[in-house]
């Protein structure tokens, strides 16, 4: 078991996040979650000899939800950059953009009122 961004003071109780397929790409979410103050733990296939197997990455139970939304945002943002052949999509409502452009845009508005809601309801009910 290796650690990643050991904290100072007890954290409490460590929950699993996510597993993924190698130690590498275990690796890429623990850096971006700490580039957040998030406290991660790996577990599994961490510096083995052989960089292949499976790694799990283990985060304090209080920031589980904020991980997770972190994680989410990155992916669907990853998604949409997707669309337009790795060239970033307008940052406003284009006004004489073309269609696809504005399919991007509208898209990324939508994804985004989609998290702001995801989080109303994780506070609301008490997550």
């Amino acid at each position: 078991m290796s650690r990643e961004h050991v904290p100072s003071s007890g954290t409490g109780r460590m929950v699993r996040l996510r597993t993924v397929t190698s130690p590498f790409h275990a690796r890429v979410l623990v850096a971006r979650l700490g580039a957040d103050g998030i406290v991660t733990e790996l577990r599994g296939n961490v510096g083995g000899p052989y960089p292949v197997g499976e790694t799990s990455v283990w985060v304090p139970e209080e920031e589980a939800e904020v991980a997770r939304a972190l994680l989410l945002a990155d992916e669907v943002e990853a998604t949409f950059l997707g669309l337009d052949d790795g060239e970033p999509a307008p940052a406003g409502p284009p006004a004489a953009a073309g269609r696809d452009a504005r399919r991007v845009w509208v898209r990324r508005a939508v994804a985004g009122a989609g998290l702001v809601a995801l989080a109303a309801v994780a506070t609301h009910a008490g997550f």
